[in-house]
């Protein structure tokens, strides 16, 4: 009886199940040539064939297959292209990204068609796409390696010495991308690469997680829950009885109870959950972003409170929740459209997204004053990170209706009006920090809704993670927020 080889399909189209060891494929930036992956178990080859025009600057065009995990990572792959190719700077790569967006941060560990072997890298999302070549022409052995912030590449021969490169420094929070990349450099022609031998090695960083409870009029912290696992992102439920979080892609109900445990929500068929999700205001509907297997990115779904009867309100992507209307008729999020990310609401019925921002810059974490008058965001529009806010039907022809609440040298994200009004708590990093990274030191600040009475109230480790979403309790007298600490 012959041996049975089993063969296994995906286009961008339809990647949608385990790959080997990958979880997913898909193209990135513009390839008006889908790219495709077939694997051999029986050889353990991947045959990744991409087009795109490039991997370079500010924007990159490539298939990509991929695994979505935390923490330091290993890849090593025997690489060798198919064909004498059409563009000698096509490129077969051990990639680590931060997004699937285009113009993502990252680091990758390429062979082009030439032989020249390089570690490219994108320190912070958009910008120019630096290289450290190594000294190797034409190795057919590849390592990309991440320790913390840190990545280098190894190139040799299989059963050889692998020679390192300088490392470089690419700083990512959270989830990472990592996995198999080929670009053809001629967006009209598809190259293929052969990947064998491949082994991914992962390292989650081991974290301890406190739920925190911040009382407003005794300014005092209460840890409430601790457990050494990641949990994210606390909102307060309307009754006020307990307080949803997420973790690894699933959300969780945490009973005010003492002693109580994490329950799962039966999200159906939801996966990838992240940060950015919320309660209505009746307590009726939740809101939630998640990542599902074969999307683009983080899409924006509408639910009942119990997680049940999920309804997709924005097929682009990447999309994230932050805030219900206090009339419940509308979400607002944030969306990368163009290459820029702004501010933009759907209503919960479903039609068509309203962009609300057009200022050049990241607006992120929108969310609506409890008189429904306005909307609070982060912004980098002058430089620096700092709270704004504007009428909640639009910031008005180049965003001219905008008003900039706070001012100094720190950066701050994600501002939180309490349900009465009186406060806004926001979450501050150290001057110069570039987004909102996880794993560093942060403060929580308090203020007025115009911005006055700025006043430092909590230092924490944490960031990313720490209070993405609105965690204030309904009568305004305490919100929640995550700390963390790392383990050995």
């Amino acid at each position: 009886m012959k041996q049975l080889t089993l063969l296994m399909f995906l286009t961008a189209a339809s990647a949608a199940a385990q790959i080997g060891t990958f979880e997913n494929a898909s193209d990135v930036g513009a390839t008006p040539k889908k790219g495709s992956v077939t694997y051999d178990a029986a050889k353990g080859e991947y045959r990744v064939s991409g087009g795109g025009d490039n991997m370079w600057a500010q924007k990159d065009a490539f298939f990509f297959l991929w695994r979505h995990i935390t923490g330091d990572v290993i890849i090593t792959a025997d690489v060798r292209f198919e064909g004498p190719g059409a563009v000698t700077h096509r490129k077969a790569a051990i990639i680590v990204r931060q997004e699937l967006t285009e113009d993502s941060a990252y680091a990758d560990a390429a062979l082009h068609g030439d032989g020249l072997t390089s570690l490219q890298y994108r320190p912070t999302a958009a910008a120019s796409t630096k290289e450290v070549r190594s000294e190797l022409k034409g190795p057919v052995r590849l390592r990309l390696e991440r320790k913390g912030d840190e990545f280098t590449l190894y190139a040799g021969e299989p059963g050889g010495e692998l020679t390192p490169t300088k490392s470089v420094t690419v700083a990512m929070k959270g989830g990472i991308y990592a996995g198999l990349a080929v670009c053809s450099h001629d967006a009209n022609v598809l190259e293929t690469a052969i990947f064998s031998n491949v082994t991914v090695k992962a390292d989650p960083l081991k974290i301890r997680t406190k739920v925190n409870v911040f009382d407003i009029a005794e300014r005092t912290t209460e840890v409430i829950y601790t457990t050494d696992g990641h949990f994210e992102a606390p909102n307060w439920s309307r009754d006020g009885k307990f307080l949803l979080l997420n973790s690894g892609g699933s959300l969780y109900k945490l009973s005010l109870a003492k002693g109580s445990e994490p329950e799962k929500l039966d999200l159906g068929t939801l996966t990838g959950c992240n940060n950015d999700h919320g309660i209505s205001r009746d307590g009726k509907r939740l809101a939630l972003s998640c990542r599902v297997q074969g999307a683009p990115g983080s899409q924006v779904y509408v639910a009942d409170a119990d997680g049940k009867n999920a309804k997709l309100l924005t097929p682009k992507a990447p999309s994230y929740y932050h805030g219900w209307s206090p009339d419940g008729k509308w979400l607002v999020f944030t969306g990368q459209r163009n290459g820029e990310f702004d501010v933009f609401r759907v209503s919960v019925n479903g039609g068509e997204e309203q962009q609300l921002t057009t200022a050049k810059g990241l607006d992120d974490g929108p969310d609506y004053s409890p008189d429904g008058k306005w909307i609070y965001v982060n912004s980098d529009r002058t430089g620096n990170f700092h709270i704004w806010r504007f009428p909640a039907k639009g910031s008005g022809p180049g965003d001219k209706l905008a008003q900039q609440i706070t001012k100094d040298e720190l950066e701050d994200w994600f501002p939180h009006p309490s349900p009465n009004g009186k406060w806004l708590v926001l979450i501050s990093f150290p001057p110069g920090t570039k987004g909102h990274p996880a794993n560093q030191q942060a403060q929580l600040r308090l203020a007025r809704p115009s911005g006055a009475m700025l006043t430092p109230i909590v230092n924490l480790f944490g960031g990313q993670g720490s209070m993405n979403v609105n965690s204030w309790s309904p009568d305004s007298k305490r919100f929640a927020f995550i700390s963390y600490e790392l383990l050995p």
